[in-house]
């Protein structure tokens, strides 16, 4: 959350689902309901499933961007177990978010913990 104060909501979940860290910026409204967001990670799932058929050919996804009219959705795998996932608001300059978001996964995959 603290890459950009135009992140609205950022978490982590596994290849299941099942949701390891969230967070939700303090004033934002959900523009979506707790179901809706959850079938919307679970099309974030199935959109990298369907990635990695073809990344022996033209190699591992870094990162998806999708504009919508009201946001943002950044999704990135952080392993080959689980993904971030970071909405911002539609005005918000995405490149260096994903920056940002790409160097400190490359900096916990290289740190002595590993990732979180």
């Amino acid at each position: 959350m603290g890459i950009d104060p135009k992140i609205r909501f950022a978490t982590i979940f596994d290849m299941n689902g099942k949701v390891l860290f969230s967070a939700h910026r303090e004033g934002v409204e959900n523009l979506l309901s707790s179901e809706e967001s959850q079938k919307s990670l679970q099309l974030a799932i199935n959109a990298w499933k369907s990635r990695n058929e073809v990344s022996d050919k033209i190699g591992k996804g870094k990162y998806a961007l999708v504009e919508y009219e009201k946001l943002k959705r950044i999704t990135m795998p952080l392993d080959s177990e689980h993904i971030l996932y970071i909405t911002t608001d539609v005005e918000a300059d995405h490149a260096p978010i994903i920056y940002r978001a790409l160097r400190l996964k490359n900096d916990a995959l290289h740190s002595p913990e590993g990732m979180p």
